[in-house]
């Protein structure tokens, strides 16, 4: 893939969020977020090896209100696109498992990303792009896409300290087509703390998604960091799109995001009032989280609705594992991933079936995250449910 910069997407979106209380307030209609905006663009080229000037960084915050970013009632639901952009290399101790067995989920310890010499993941074969993967996102055939947005972070401090001014810009492109550069349009999440430099950023890439529909597409040039440190490496992207489709049932959708550290042993509550639910109601709930740890037990997210309260988990996620550094959906892992690594060694985008939970009927939604021993970065939440029976 040639690493054409072509068109902008001038107003992409950057969103960090801190994972604290909210308060979502209602309403049918989709809504975009009050948040402050940027005014960076960049620069196009035509040439794959032509060096576009730096633009001005956009403005970042050490921590940024859990916000809600898309909220609609429509039928249709939201899919997502998601994938790391950094795996292991090699074991810096003789006792930690081989690279291969990690990634593959195969060992039973040993592997977090501190044990090991982390190094970029790069599908493209393009030489101007130092990271890339791909993920395939799939709206149901018929869709019309509503609203879609990129969200992508890491840690830039490992065994190399990453520039943060490159924390607003990232390279996407659609099935089939070639890169185009996409920037914050609101602060970015940057904050140094518990030995890592971690950032998240997102983008409304709405326009692009519409256009290009299902399929796969690639992230480039994610600002993470490589090596190996006692914070490790760890960095990411997810997609998210949010559809409307007459045959599917009515559901509330929405999108939250923002920017902050989970401390160890921390916990936080997601309240989302307005979403009137009926009994039996079916429904997904999708998290985006940095620096989980697989095997590190006590990491939880829980669903609070109509009076029950529900441990969420699905095949690759146990109840008492959440952030555990894979990117699934329930029953099964994520469709179309290059590479398809099922320990990603630091990055989460899983969802979530909310069923069990919605059985009684309710008005409010309430998520819980607890983080495990080490300190997470929580970055992103989405809930699709019925509104109808």
């Amino acid at each position: 893939m040639r690493n054409s910069l072509g068109p902008l997407l001038r107003r992409g979106m950057v969103g960090v969020f801190s994972l604290a209380s909210l308060w979502a307030p209602g309403g049918p209609a989709a809504a975009a977020p009050a948040m402050p905006t940027t005014s960076t663009t960049w620069p196009t080229s035509t040439s794959s090896t032509a060096s576009a000037p730096s633009p001005a960084p956009a403005a970042e915050a050490e921590s940024l209100a859990f916000t809600q970013r898309y909220r609609a009632l429509q039928h249709g639901g939201i899919v997502r696109a998601a994938n790391s952009s950094i795996t292991c290399r090699r074991p810096v101790e003789r006792s930690a498992v081989s690279c291969p067995a990690a990634r593959e989920g195969r060992a039973a310890a040993n592997d977090d990303n501190d044990d090991f010499e982390m190094f970029y993941i790069d599908v493209d074969n393009d030489p101007n792009t130092y990271n890339s993967s791909r993920a395939e996102v799939r709206p149901p055939a018929g869709a019309r896409v509503s609203y879609a947005r990129l969200y992508w972070g890491g840690n830039l401090r490992v065994g190399e300290q990453k520039p943060p001014k490159d924390n607003g810009r990232v390279l996407i492109a659609e099935p089939g087509g070639q890169y185009k550069e996409v920037l914050a349009d609101t602060v970015v999440g940057h904050r140094v703390a518990h030995g890592a430099d971690a950032f998240q950023a997102s983008a409304d890439v709405t326009p692009l998604v519409r256009s290009s529909g299902a399929g796969a597409y690639t992230v480039a040039q994610v600002n993470v960091a490589m090596g190996h440190s006692a914070a490790g490496a760890w960095g990411g992207w997810t997609l998210m799109v949010a559809y409307e489709k007459e045959s599917e049932p009515l559901r509330h959708l929405a999108m939250w995001d923002g920017f902050d550290p989970l401390g160890a042993g921390g916990d936080r509550t997601v309240r989302l009032p307005g979403m009137k639910f009926p009994k039996s109601a079916e429904g997904r709930a999708g998290l985006v989280a940095y620096n989980g740890d697989r095997g590190r037990t006590g990491g939880s997210l829980t669903l609070s609705a109509g009076g029950l309260t529900t441990l969420l988990a699905n095949g690759a996620n146990p109840r008492d594992d959440v952030l555990n550094s894979t990117i699934s959906e329930p029953g099964r892992t994520a469709p179309g991933r290059t590479p398809a690594y099922p320990n990603t060694l630091g990055y989460d985008s899983d969802v979530f079936e909310l069923d069990k939970g919605l059985r009684h009927g309710g008005d409010r939604l309430d998520f819980r995250l607890v983080s495990p021993r080490d300190t997470a970065w929580a970055g992103a939440l989405f809930v699709a449910v019925d509104a109808k029976r």
